[in-house]
């Protein structure tokens, strides 16, 4: 009989909506002991939609022995602490990306888990989708041939009001702009598809369109060890907002995944269409998309600690696009071809 899990959701801020429908979907498999917040309003509101045992005690949720699993979905400024004190009482994380705030301070988190034996993983909800799968295991066959171009493509908007909450796209809370607080998914997505890139040569800045400390917008070229090349853009200033693309052209076929479908077009002109489109929240409102992607996160992670395994994307695979967004952003600085650093 599979167990069930005590969980603690810590967090009730924008992201929290997705997760608190998988929760009730999976209802068989884990009790809810606990939603925290330390906001008096942000507790009201979810309360209104969700009937969970609300608090604003860290301590409580570190003390019950009954909590196995905690959802951590705070801003990654807030996230240090929580996870040195969850982690030393041997609860397993599965955490909203990013994993925080910089590389070094992301590499930290993920060593504290490992050292105390717990399970960490990183909700990047986008390989969990039905055509992103499907494109996996056609890359695994060698379905398109050898890659010949890597392309992705993220034209996202935000409303200038979205920047204006305290702290969002500032370094000290969320540590960047386009790249770690949206781009991240789709290119933590690519990562999984096809590897790291070996080096880029970037473009970023701020658009007119936005009032904000970080980047708003993305362009770089980049190379793959296996030679193929491609490009990369990604923005919040691209009114009134699509889909992000990925386009992989091989020897043999293309593949164009764009949101929740996939097309693969083969040289002799025949296609096939996999998945379905989906809202994956390019637009104006960042929640306009399913809940079912969070829903298979968490049942891969309850699995993981069901079989004392990895999840499917552990912390150490969450650093793999931290590093990519370090090489895109030192490029542009330098004005000078990166190299895109390994584990």
């Amino acid at each position: 009989m599979t167990k069930r899990h005590g969980v603690a959701v810590i967090g009730l801020g924008m992201a929290v909506t997705p997760h608190a429908k998988s929760l009730r979907d999976l209802s068989d498999r884990v009790e809810v002991r606990a939603a925290m917040s330390r906001s008096a309003e942000r507790r009201q509101t979810f309360s209104s939609n969700f009937d969970f045992p609300l608090t604003d005690n860290f301590e409580a949720i570190v003390g019950d022995p009954a909590i196995d699993v905690v959802l951590l979905l705070t801003p990654p400024n807030a996230r240090q602490e929580l996870v040195h004190r969850l982690a030393s009482q041997g609860k397993h994380i599965l955490m909203e990306k990013p994993v925080e705030r910089t590389t070094s301070a992301a590499v930290e988190l993920v060593d504290t888990c490992r050292r105390a034996g717990v399970k960490l993983g990183i909700v990047f909800q986008h390989r969990f989708r039905e055509a992103s799968v499907r494109l996996q295991e056609m890359l695994a066959d060698r379905a398109l041939g050898e890659l010949a171009l890597v392309n992705l493509h993220v034209p996202w908007w935000r409303q200038q009001s979205y920047y204006d909450e305290p702290g969002r796209g500032t370094l000290a809370r969320d540590g960047g702009g386009v790249l770690i607080s949206q781009a991240i998914h789709s290119m933590d997505l690519l990562i999984g598809l096809v590897g790291l890139p070996r080096e880029v040569a970037g473009l970023a800045g701020t658009s007119r369109l936005h009032r904000m400390e970080t980047e708003d917008f993305v362009a770089a070229g980049w190379r793959f060890e296996n030679g193929a090349m491609g490009s990369f853009s990604a923005t919040t200033a691209a009114f009134p907002g699509q889909s992000e693309v990925i386009e992989l052209i091989g020897t043999e076929a293309s593949a164009r995944l764009q949101s929740g479908t996939l097309t693969i077009t083969r040289l002799d002109g025949t296609r096939q269409e996999f998945g379905e489109s989906r809202m994956g929240g390019g637009g104006a409102d960042p929640m306009d998309f399913p809940h079912d992607w969070h829903k298979a996160v968490i049942e891969d992670f309850l699995d993981a600690v069901d079989d004392d395994r990895d999840p499917r994307i552990p912390g150490r695979e969450a650093l793999k696009v931290h590093r990519l967004i370090d090489a895109l952003l030192t490029s542009s600085t330098s004005g000078r071809l990166t190299k895109v650093e390994g584990e």
